[in-house]
């Protein structure tokens, strides 16, 4: 039988969020969100007496250390060091003489990758205007953020650009000096080398000259440092303890600070304070009260003696909240949008045995190991802050809407973080401690409690999901599929960028990858209804993909199921024309099949998943031990991954493992609820993360590939839910379709 004609993609109806966002601010339609951001902060990048500053990325000091600034945040995913290398690979420079600082705020260092969402998957010449629009917005505001997934990505490029200028500018002092023709040298190891001489950079400073640094220099046709498992920049300090976190920060004259803060929705009304103490400063804000002490176990203990009232929310959370997205789905008169069709999904459906399925995933906290946190020191000519943030524009945005000063009198000091996740691009704790600061007269470290931290996070959504399909032996016939869930983007824009973004609506961005599935599906339609949401959202590691990697690869297991076919062969029938998908499903095929129950090992058994997300390709494998009585338990992992040219092969797999560990906590035990308005799990004892007892044995395999960077911090997390949760229902016969999968 000749094979049938392969299906056409479906269409995407309607821009995402992200691009709708970049053209508004290429078109100036943010002027009033952005009324604060800085449009000319002047070159800060401090130069000690010595150094020579190549260009503003990178200075070198008379003893032949490079230091390179680096304006993305390290939050544990090695950027510090991929970024690095990438600077000393295209340069020449020795990685034994490469240290790193983090950039100030300024346009230089504004994040290139802004559009990248936007631009995936559009056709030229449009993807080079988004990415172009994009690049040029950033520098404008002078946006500096840590996420999607992007440093590499967005980096990889204006990096090896910068190197490779300085790299004709230190050939050139060198060819100078030698009298002979630049073309004819190169570097290498720290050197300019010209046959058998050699002349290490430091020897040159006196000599160069910023006139021989092209505008548009070439790129080295051959790197050597790309693909090396380097060591790590980060890891010594973090081993011996020098490394400086948010809450490592000291100041003189630094006092500390506890905060309380009102329930969502609610301000203050009275703050309640005890009788006046000369230990401590109390401090009230619109929605906080704070004490301020020489311990912060003295401020905490003197604000467990204050009783606060609070404003009463205009609705009070409570379960209804973990409701809401299953009734938006029955609700007829919910906002709706068709953000993917192809073919005739309707027809394909009717009169045939169909299988459908109900999904529920619930409120997820970012549960951070270090709490939120940040150190502010006002003076009449503005505010230092030392802060764990994912994005110094943002927290100095919010310091100085807080202040109500110029965001160019906010001088951030980015330190390392422990656990970002995407909770730590908020400005909230960095607003705070300048608040409290200037309140108190003094440097102030403020750290939440870890009670605050997750009574007070920007929530993972839930979300409801209801499909409808049927299949074949050749896979899926007809897919219908409709997710309910908040608008994350236009709230975490109405809160960080203009109240005029704070207009949710339905659409493809709210959903992210649940609209361009990698199989071939030749009858297909996906829908989003918007479900409004009181509480503050806020990015989760993934995403949308955090929950519709569940939702879709769960219900292409079932279908998979309803057809008596392989899960494994079942998916690859459907990535015909897509090689780089199905390279990676059949490698994670081979570390860890065969899958459904193993023969011979009680109720064991293997379940798989594959999501692509970020511009990287992952497939897992779970295997689960089911016992007779209690929770079951995930003994091994297999992970494949394709994320395109690797830098650091270290760094990939030491991220995928911690995507994996990640999305398990949260896929076994992970659930934030509400009641009389407030969330219910107030520390770990209620909120459970994997331990090392807990913790799989997890293999991982790394795709060769020459395609672009794809990002490593996220994709690690999607597949592990719906790959656990297919492998229990092979060991258990029983459809499981909410999360988590042990009950509390």
């Amino acid at each position: 039988m000749p094979e049938p004609p392969r299906p056409a993609r479906p269409a995407r109806a309607g821009a995402t969020r992200r691009a709708v966002l970049v053209a508004a601010l290429a078109g100036g339609g943010l002027a009033l969100g952005w009324g604060l951001w800085p449009r000319a902060r002047a070159f800060n990048w401090p130069v000690p007496e010595g150094e020579a500053l190549l260009n503003a990325h990178a200075r070198i000091a008379p003893d032949g250390r490079i230091t390179v600034a680096v304006a993305q945040a390290e939050m544990g995913q090695g950027i510090w060091s991929a970024l690095a290398q990438i600077f000393a690979d295209e340069l020449g420079a020795d990685w034994r003489q490469i240290g790193v600082e983090p950039a100030p705020l300024g346009p230089d260092y504004a994040n290139p990758g802004l559009a990248l969402g936007a631009a995936a998957g559009r056709a030229e010449p449009l993807r080079s205007l988004v990415l172009g629009a994009g690049r040029q917005v950033a520098r404008l505001l002078e946006f500096q953020i840590t996420g999607g997934s992007n440093s590499v990505r967005a980096w990889e490029l204006p990096l090896r650009t910068a190197a490779a200028a300085a790299r004709a500018m230190l050939i050139a002092a060198a060819a100078r000096r030698w009298q002979v023709n630049p073309a004819e040298c190169d570097t290498e190891a720290g050197h300019v080398v010209y046959k058998a001489n050699r002349v290490p950079f430091q020897a040159l400073l006196a000599d160069l000259d910023p006139d021989d640094a092209p505008a548009d220099p070439p790129l080295r046709a051959r790197r050597t440092l790309a693909g090396q498992a380097l060591p790590r920049l980060d890891v010594p300090g973090k081993v011996d303890g020098s490394a400086r976190f948010g809450i490592d920060v000291r100041l003189p004259g630094l006092a500390y600070a506890a905060i309380r803060q009102a329930p969502p929705g609610a301000r203050l009304a009275r703050p309640g304070w005890p009788a006046a103490s000369r230990d401590v400063r109390f401090v009230d804000g619109p929605d906080f009260i704070a004490c301020v002490g020489e311990s912060w176990f003295a401020a905490n203990r003197a604000l467990a003696a204050a009783h606060p009232a609070w404003t009463a929310p205009a609705k009070a959370p409570g379960p209804w909240l973990e409701a809401a997205p299953a009734a938006a789905l029955a609700a007829a008169g919910a906002e709706t949008a068709t953000v993917a069709e192809a073919g005739d999904s309707a027809a394909a459906l009717a009169g045939k045995a169909v299988v459908s399925a109900d999904y529920r995933l619930p409120f997820l906290a970012h549960a951070c190991l270090e709490p939120m946190t940040a150190t502010a020191r006002v003076t009449a000519g503005g505010v230092e802050l030392w802060a764990p943030t994912q994005s110094a524009s943002l927290a100095a945005r919010a310091v100085a809407r807080a202040l109500d000063i110029d965001a160019a009198d906010v001088v951030v000091h980015p330190t390392l973080i422990g656990g970002g996740f995407g909770r730590k691009v908020e400005g909230d704790a960095c607003a705070q401690a300048a608040l409290i600061a200037r309140a108190a007269g003094r440097p102030v470290q403020l750290i939440w409690s870890r009670e605050e931290d997750f009574g007070h996070d920007m929530l993972r959504p839930a979300v409801a999901a209801r499909l409808r399909g049927t299949a074949g032996p050749r896979g899926i016939t007809a897919w219908d599929c409709t997710i309910a869930a908040p608008d994350v983007g236009a709230a975490f824009a109405g809160r960080n960028v203009g109240a005029m973004l704070n207009r949710p609506a339905a659409g493809a961005g709210a959903i992210e990858g649940a609209v361009d599935l990698p199989y071939a599906i030749p009858n297909l339609r996906v829908r989003h209804v918007l479900v409004d949401c009181p509480v503050p959202l806020g990015f989760w590691r993934s995403v949308g993909h955090s929950f519709t990697g569940f939702i879709v690869e769960r219900f292409v297991d079932e279908l998979a199921a309803a057809a008596g076919a392989d899960p494994g062969a079942f998916r690859l029938a459907m990535l015909n024309d897509r090689p780089r998908h199905a390279a990676v499903l059949r490698a994670v095929l081979a570390m860890g099949g065969p899958l459904g129950r193993q023969p011979g090992a009680g109720r064991v058994a293997r379940g798989l998943a594959l999501v692509e997300s970020f511009g990287s390709i992952v497939a897992q494998i779970a295997e689960v031990e089911v016992p007779a009585s209690g929770s079951p338990r995930v003994t091994r992992v297999w992970a494949a991954v394709d994320c395109g040219r690797v830098i650091n092969p270290d760094t990939v797999t030491a991220q995928i493992e911690g995507g994996i560990i990640f999305g398990l906590s949260a896929a076994l035990f992970g659930r934030i609820s509400f009641a009389e308005g407030v969330v219910e799990q107030d520390n770990f004892n209620a909120y459970r993360l994997i331990t090392m007892a807990d913790c799989p044995d997890i293999a991982v395999t790394i795709i060769a590939s020459d395609a672009d960077p794809g990002g490593i911090g996220e994709p690690g997390t999607p597949p592990i839910a719906p790959a656990v949760a297919n492998a229990l229902a092979a060991a258990t016969g029983q459809r499981w379709a909410s999360l988590p999968l042990v009950p509390a």
